[in-house]
């Protein structure tokens, strides 16, 4: 179980609006469930972790693929998941196998999402590269956070009329935010959504807590929260930079509104964030589903 979170007080509110109550909220996968649990033993059970790569073709493939990736630069390609786990690492191949689990719950066909899943890990790995430059803080919930920081879309897509055309909308409106025009049509947003999505499948409340946050750039002077939450909320808008820049898309608007505030909150500074740009386009580049 969870432990009980000020999200939840939230959670439980939002979900009682006739606009909430309608969407069906996935449920946790099993496979999700299982590896959740070997990522809760004190030590990191490889063989629990092979056993679980290995039970599926799609995940096994998924992790031998990455292995033999010119990431890796191996001069024979791995033939076994066991060996793949071996070159990957036991953190990398958890995160891996996170983002494929995800992906596959959440499958929606839809040209508005057709590089969302890409996007979403290359995210998770720039939230995780910058969380390890942070002071005392835990990258692995930077890498959680930028999944899932917008899974409410492919929910939202699936379930709500008309929401693809919202969010064509939302990205071309510059009188109001994202979110507020997908409330002004549905009465409920992706960051909400994603929220809801976190804490259904286990995750921690900060992670969540963040994500229902991740466009009120309010909260970083916001005591009331937790520090952890600010700072994901802070490192999830540089990732996006950071993924537009190896995208060859322009800054986005919150980008040039806030981006400022969110190096200043974290301390970061353009000459870093440069340097980032070129030490995360390998692993940008591994990407592929």
């Amino acid at each position: 179980m969870t432990a009980p979170h000020p999200i939840d007080q939230d959670i439980r509110q939002a979900r009682v609006h006739p606009a909430v109550r309608a969407i069906v909220v996935p449920p946790c996968p099993e496979s999700l469930l299982r590896l959740q649990q070997i990522m809760a033993e004190p030590e990191l059970d490889s063989a629990a972790l092979e056993q679980l790569a290995s039970s599926d073709v799609a995940l096994a493939a998924a992790v031998m693929r990455l292995a033999n990736s010119p990431l890796y630069g191996l001069a024979q390609p791995v033939q076994t998941v066991g060996m793949a786990l071996t070159v990957l690492g036991l953190q990398p191949a958890v995160q891996l196998l996170s983002a494929f689990i995800t992906r596959n719950a959440l499958q929606v066909r839809s040209p508005l999402l057709e590089h969302f899943w890409e996007s979403s890990q290359r995210r998770a790995i720039a939230c995780e590269h910058i969380g390890h430059q942070l002071y005392s803080f835990d990258p692995g919930l930077g890498y959680s956070f930028g999944l899932f920081c917008h899974v409410g879309m492919p929910v939202l897509v699936k379930a709500v009329r008309g929401y693809a055309g919202t969010v064509t909308e939302a990205l071309a409106r510059k009188d109001r935010t994202f979110t507020q025009t997908e409330n002004a049509s549905h009465r409920t947003d992706h960051a909400v959504m994603g929220a809801i999505v976190a804490r259904t499948w286990h995750l921690p409340g900060d992670v969540a807590q963040a994500i229902w946050l991740h466009h009120d750039f309010a909260c970083l002077d916001d005591e009331r929260f937790d520090p952890t939450v600010r700072h994901l909320v802070a490192l999830g808008l540089l990732a996006e930079f950071l993924v537009n820049q190896h995208d060859n898309l322009p800054p986005t608007r919150e980008w040039q509104q806030h981006g400022q505030a969110c190096m200043d909150h974290l301390h970061v500074t353009q000459d870093e964030l440069d340097h980032w740009i070129d030490a995360l386009h390998p692993a940008f580049e591994a990407v592929r589903f």
